[in-house]
This record gives C-alpha cells, sequence and structure tokens, in this order.
C-alpha cells in the first residue's frame, strides 16, 4: 500500500502570471497531514523523486514542486536565460503560496535539503501563519559567507581542482569568481554557456564528493545548463538574501516554530557552523549531527525521515 501511495495521484502546471509556469505533484494520502518539499540547487529540481521516502505516505499529503527555471517547471532558465530576471527568492516564496492556496492548504509541515533549506526558512520567516514545522537537512541559509566558502575559500583544500575552476571562470579584474559564472551563464552562445555550466559542476562535483553516500548530480545537458544558470544566479546575489533580508538576524521571529535541523559534521561545502548558529538562536529547535557524512547521504535522509514521523505522531 505505502509504495503505491508514494506515486503522485495529481499534479499539473501552475502558471503565476509572468509567463512562468511551475511543476507540482501530490502524493501520499489525500486526507493526510500536508507537508511541502523544496529541493536544492537553487536548480536541482525534484529530480529522481527520492524525497518521497522520507515522508510516510499514510500520514501525509505530500506536495513537491520543480522551483521555477528548472525541472519540468517552465521556462527552462539554461534555455531562457532572458527569463532569469523574474527568478528571485521573494518570488520563489510568492510562487509556493500561490501554490498552497491553488491547493485548498491552510497550514504545511516544510521540509528542505540544502539550498531547500535555505527557501524553506525564508518562506517561513515570511509566511510563518503557514509553517507548523520545519525538518531541514544540510543546512543552509546562503549567506555571502556561505558562498564565499563554497566558491573561494575551498581553494585551499582543492588546489588543483580550484585553479582550474578559476581559470576557467573568465572573471575580469576584481570581479568574484561566482559573478563571473553568473555573468557568463546569463549571456552568450548556447555553446558559451554550457562551457561555463560543465566548469561550473565539475567544481560541484569536487566538494559534494565528499559526502558519504551523498548523491551525485546526474544530469542531462539542459538540466545541467539550468542547475549552473541558477546557482550561480542566486550565489551571486547571496541568495537575494542580503543586508537586511538574512535568516540568521532574523530567526528568533519563528523561534516558536518546531524545527529539526539535520547536518552532517564532514560536510566540507557547509560546514555544521550554521546549523549550530541557527540552532542556539531557534528555542524550538533541535540539531542532530551525523558524525560520519558529509554534504548528504543515507543516514541524514533516514534522520529526516525521522523527523518527518515524529511530527506527524505529535498530530
Amino acid at each position: 500500500m505505502s509504495d503505491e501511495l508514494q506515486e503522485p495521484f495529481a499534479s499539473g502546471h501552475l502558471a503565476m502570471g509572468d509567463g512562468a509556469e511551475v511543476y507540482w505533484e501530490a502524493s501520499g494520502n489525500p486526507e493526510g497531514r500536508p507537508a511541502l518539499y523544496l529541493h536544492g540547487g537553487p536548480g536541482s529540481g525534484l529530480g529522481s523523486r527520492s524525497y518521497r521516502s522520507w515522508f510516510d505516505p499514510e500520514r501525509y499529503l505530500l506536495i513537491g514542486l520543480d522551483q521555477r527555471g528548472c525541472g519540468r517547471s517552465r521556462p527552462l532558465a539554461g534555455e531562457v536565460p532572458e527569463s532569469l530576471g523574474g527568478n528571485r527568492t521573494e518570488v520563489l516564496i510568492a510562487d509556493i503560496e500561490r501554490l498552497r492556496a491553488h491547493l485548498g492548504i491552510d497550514a504545511w509541515l516544510v521540509a528542505g535539503v540544502s539550498w531547500g533549506a535555505t527557501l524553506a526558512l525564508a518562506y517561513a520567516l515570511e509566511h510563518p501563519g503557514r509553517v507548523e514545522a520545519l525538518a531541514l537537512a544540510a543546512v543552509a541559509t546562503t549567506s555571502r559567507a556561505e558562498v564565499d566558502w563554497l566558491v573561494e575559500g575551498m581553494g585551499r583544500i582543492f588546489p588543483e581542482a580550484w585553479e582550474a575552476f578559476e581559470a576557467a571562470s573568465g572573471r575580469r579584474e576584481g570581479e568574484r569568481v561566482v559573478k563571473a559564472y553568473a555573468r557568463r551563464l546569463s549571456a552568450g552562445t548556447r555553446a558559451e554557456r554550457l562551457a561555463a555550466a560543465q566548469a561550473w559542476n565539475a567544481w560541484e562535483e569536487v566538494h559534494v564528493s565528499l559526502a558519504a553516500g551523498g548523491p551525485g548530480r546526474r544530469m542531462d545537458e539542459a538540466a545541467a545548463l539550468s542547475f549552473a544558470t541558477l546557482v550561480t544566479h542566486y550565489f551571486a546575489a547571496d541568495g537575494f538574501l542580503g543586508p537586511g533580508s538574512e535568516i540568521l538576524p532574523r530567526i528568533g521571529a519563528i523561534g516558536h516554530v518546531p524545527a529539526v535541523l539535520i547536518h552532517g559534521r564532514r560536510d566540507i561545502s557547509l560546514p555544521v557552523g550554521t546549523a549550530w548558529a541557527l540552532h542556539r538562536r531557534w528555542p524550538a529547535s533541535r540539531l542532530v549531527i551525523v558524525e560520519d557524512e558529509g554534504h548528504g547521504g543515507p543516514k541524514m535522509m533516514a534522520q529526516l525521515r525521522a523527523a518527518t514521523d515524529r511530527f506527524a505522531a505529535a498530530g
């Protein structure tokens, strides 16, 4: 029965009024507790749909969506880079709210991994009354410090790979590496943009390779181009969560919302300090550190499933 419930019973594309159409799917129990899953990236999409295994399909009405510009949503950022102007964190939050209203859901548990955790936190801060609880893994806030570490600082750990990565960026004097990639991926011929995407994605593979058992990014050309286009677009803008909108200083506003924060001790892409800092300022949070995994892995996902099970049992 559970395997059958993990398959979507409804799906569609929701028009957002500006030419974008966001793909969504519903699985599990139509009468269950509503839950929203937010994928990482930005730009990874729902992918293999393995996210459904992190929720009890008999107890949850589970909603997944491909954030605008990736997956099954339209248009793809990699194919229509001029659409990037309408792709920002506040727009993604508005997309989520439009989908919630479209589905007739009052409030839901929100789960996310990596960038999905950032988006979940930003959504909860904007709409705290719509979030019953949060279950977050590989916890990120996409701050300037986090981005600079991932794009620049890790060069001290992978110097040979970073040297090739930096050289391929084509950055101008004084230009941040992430800004150079964002610039190259937002304009130019498809071949030029694809070359930049391949260089960016090769760097991503270097550091996520340390995630014990973590998922690889097996993407076709179109998906790989959209992923690199979106991730550099967001990272170059600090997740569109700059001064006054940073997550950590505002987290007290949702300090009463129950949350489980799950992080790998060996996460070199995003050290555990971010999850720790959030937990220290969040009275209703619980921090779970998985000692022998990095940026993802089966034990972390098992902890995510355990967290959603506990939330379901709590009612």
